[in-house]
């Protein structure tokens, strides 16, 4: 294990932003971990847990350490016959393990692949694409206290999954590093394909029986088409979340804005795109002083070189604000911000 001191943090995150950590060490093992944990805990310094960073703004210099998770491995810990317990290392790259998990005959998150980041960043957001959520999987996280004391282990139920959200960004956030996840997947190949963009893809496609495989390659290929690829055009993917309101203001908006689409929701709430509202608003494709909008999807934000995490969240306030003026919505960032003042 080394420690890296006062190590910048621009090829640590993909929004490739600016910024230095008094301490990084990558941990490969529980047991380097726990003994990174217990050296900051000796230098009195905050534990920032970072997988990938491709969710994750980096505002300002950090007095923290922050710790890679590069923990690997797959293994089955149950067989049910028509399903199977997945436990997975939190280190292991998500869009691999969505590849591995269906060559292997093992279905259930053929519509959350190409999501970037690691098994371990997972839960903490509840990933969700076309139709589908982590939450319907995850059967246990396993995890390590960031104070040094004992292991905890939550199932699923008690993660309190939400949109976008879960008990690690709520009542435990900043309190523990994930280590792995079990995931409950099927060997029956049922597919999710009411999604309406999924849906017309497949249709356009031409393919009128979906197989796991075909949603796969489909969910791919659509991803590829609309977001831009963080390792040639920095970026932390949909950078704000939809909002979701009742059933009356719904309708209200509509009544304004009889073009805005709407998507019912199994609580009987309507979620709104957020970025049909960014470009009604006609932010798409701005760009200025090194920092836009992408001109093929407005939930991007893009650095084209500006490389400040202090300017993007100015940004990213301006397209609130001139949202929440138009339609009366506060539109919420999806990635965790480190560094800004309080």
């Amino acid at each position: 294990m080394r420690m890296l001191r006062n190590e910048p943090l621009q090829g640590y995150n993909t929004l490739s932003l600016e910024g230095r950590a008094n301490a990084l060490v990558r941990v490969c093992t529980k047991t380097e971990l726990l003994a990174a944990l217990q050296w900051a805990a000796e230098r009195d310094l905050t534990v920032i847990p970072l997988g990938e960073g491709s969710n994750v703004v980096i505002a300002a210099d950090l007095d923290a350490m922050v710790v890679r998770t590069d923990m690997q491995g797959i293994e089955i810990i149950e067989d049910r016959g028509d399903a199977v317990v997945v436990r997975v290392a939190a280190g292991e790259n998500w869009h691999g393990f969505v590849q591995w998990s269906l060559e292997q005959g093992y279905y259930g998150l053929e519509n959350l692949a190409l999501i970037p980041g690691t098994v371990g960043a997972a839960p903490v957001q509840n990933i969700g694409a076309y139709g589908v959520e982590l939450a319907s999987f995850v059967q246990m996280v396993h995890c390590l206290p960031l104070n040094g004391g004992d292991p905890l282990s939550l199932p699923g139920v008690g993660c309190e999954f939400g949109y976008r959200d879960s008990i690690f960004k709520q009542a435990l956030q900043d309190q523990f590093v994930i280590t792995a996840v079990d995931l409950q997947l099927s060997r029956l190949a049922r597919v999710e394909t009411s999604y309406p963009a999924l849906a017309n893809a497949l249709q356009t496609r031409g393919i009128e029986t979906p197989t796991p495989r075909s949603v796969f390659d489909t969910v791919v290929d659509i991803r590829r088409s609309k977001l831009p690829d963080p390792s040639r055009v920095p970026n932390a993917g949909s950078f704000f979340k939809n909002p979701v309101v009742t059933e009356e203001r719904a309708r209200a908006l509509i009544g304004d804005f009889p073009a805005l689409p709407a998507y019912p929701q199994s609580d009987s709430r309507i979620k709104l795109p957020a970025a049909w509202l960014i470009d009604y608003c006609g932010w798409k494709g701005v760009r200025r002083n090194g920092l836009g909008i992408h001109p093929d999807h407005a939930l991007v934000i893009v650095n084209y070189g500006n490389n400040s995490g202090a300017a993007l969240l100015s940004l990213a306030e301006e397209v609130a604000a001139s949202v929440l003026e138009t339609f009366g919505l506060r539109l919420e960032i999806e990635p965790r911000v480190y560094g800004a003042s309080a």
